[in-house]
């Protein structure tokens, strides 16, 4: 599988082998990312910078949740917390479903493996911040570590299990 492709962007550039030399003075093709099924789709750096994007905005969609259930509608902390991350956890496996990985359905199967990966990176993240704090590590630098640990661990599960099968399907 080719992750890249040599796509000329200027007319000194070289070309694409098989592709035809343009005339002088022939202005330049587009040769923009495309948002779907274009080379860009194919960069492994492009997915993980999604995953990142998403879980960004789940981020936001927990913190606004948490927000509107405690604070605005009185629901108890640990029911509203709880009920935040998985609204969180829902939109981020839509949005991975259809951006990320680029699946045509949707699949409650997917979603519970998804569920339970998030799971995985809150353990890796607790555990992360647990050990360094009691080894001396401050507090907030403890938990930007962990934080890349629980990253890490649900991308790699999300890449491997959660989505791996599909994406080697639809290829």
């Amino acid at each position: 599988m080719h992750y890249f492709r040599t796509v000329p962007v200027h007319t000194d550039e070289p070309r694409a082998a098989g592709e035809p030399a343009r005339a002088a003075g022939e202005p330049a093709r587009n040769t923009a990312p495309q948002a779907r099924g274009g080379w860009i789709r194919r960069l492994p750096t492009s997915r993980v910078l999604r995953f990142a994007v998403v879980g960004g905005a789940g981020t936001v969609v927990n913190t606004a949740a948490l927000y509107v259930l405690h604070r605005l509608l009185s629901v108890p902390l640990v029911v509203a917390s709880a009920v935040a991350v998985e609204l969180a956890v829902a939109h981020n496996y839509v949005l991975n479903d259809r951006w990320t990985f680029a699946v045509r359905a949707p699949s409650l199967r997917r979603f519970g493996k998804f569920n339970m990966s998030m799971l995985a990176g809150l353990a890796a993240n607790v555990l992360v911040v647990w050990t360094l704090v009691h080894v001396g590590v401050h507090l907030l630098v403890a938990n930007l570590l962990a934080i890349a640990a629980a990253f890490s661990v649900n991308y790699a599960s999300s890449v491997q299990w959660v989505w791996g099968r599909t994406r080697r399907r639809n290829r």
